[in-house]
């Protein structure tokens, strides 16, 4: 699967569409930091727990899951 080119303006035309919350996500999902502990098994387990603390590091929030676990 070839990528689109980056230098052209249409490759980013789809950007328009997005919400707040898609506009976050292709932010956070380029971004080397947030990759490279989304590699790390630990931290998503921990995402995947429910734990505030990966949660609190990103700005992350979840459809679904009580405000009360976001403490």
């Amino acid at each position: 699967m070839s990528r689109p080119d980056w230098r052209s303006a249409s490759a980013y035309e789809y950007l328009q569409e997005l919400n707040s919350a898609g506009i976050a996500w292709e932010f956070l999902r380029r971004n080397a930091e947030y990759c490279a502990d989304y590699a790390n098994p630990e931290f998503r387990a921990a995402l995947d727990a429910g734990s505030a603390g990966p949660e609190r590091r990103w700005g992350l929030t979840f459809c679904g899951r009580p405000n009360a676990k976001r403490g």
